[in-house]
């Protein structure tokens, strides 16, 4: 199987997991980064306060995104652009979590990806003092990009797998996964509420 996944970041309004604010994805095919894409999102309803702290992090503001489709309206773009990859993402507890919960947030069903981290891949293959995306990506031979721009990040995280897919001599996602002891967690899928009793 050829090395094929999709890259993802997430960048959030405040400390709410579902405050979804921008995203950038980097979709790989055979080991090359063949499409990026990302875009603003208007957080959930209740989950929209955009929070200093996180302003300061990456420069969005609640202004940037009165124009922003919300995270309903922008889903079907967001799993069109994904299809049934394994998706990978730098300290991927952190996006998996967002996507779960802005799901949540808004009513909407979340399908159950399987993913990789490219935090942990970096600590399995790179001997560094650091494993901060710029730090991990510097060693992948990635330098010099907008940190905490969505898209620069998501590129960044992509050429981390490659790299590292490279050096482990993996030709698909999950050897690689497999041949650094990592395991390939997958979304859980919702639960069905019981249905209400009929009189």
């Amino acid at each position: 199987m050829p090395l094929d996944f999709t890259a993802i970041d997430f960048e959030t309004a405040n400390s709410s997991s579902a405050s979804a604010c921008a995203v950038g994805l980097a979709r790989v095919r055979d080991g090359r980064v063949v499409a990026s894409q990302g875009w603003l999102i208007q957080p959930p309803p209740g989950h929209d306060r955009f929070f200093e702290l996180n302003v300061g992090i990456h420069g969005i503001q609640e202004s940037d995104v009165l124009d922003a489709l919300g995270w309903s309206a922008q889903l079907p773009e967001l799993t069109a652009f994904l299809g049934d990859d394994v998706l990978v993402a730098h300290n991927a507890g952190f996006d998996m979590r967002v996507l779960r919960a802005a799901c949540e947030a808004t009513g909407d069903l979340c399908p159950p990806y399987r993913y990789v981290c490219s935090l942990q891949v970096a600590r399995k293959t790179y001997d560094l003092a650091s494993y901060r995306l710029p730090i991990a990506a510097a060693a992948a031979g990635h330098l010099d990009f907008a940190h905490h721009e969505a898209t620069a990040d998501a590129l960044a995280c992509a050429q981390i797998m490659i790299d590292a897919a490279a050096r482990a001599g993996a030709t698909d996602i999950v050897e690689l996964a497999m041949l650094l002891g990592l395991r390939v967690p997958q979304i859980p899928a919702p639960v069905a509420a019981p249905l209400a009793a009929t009189a």
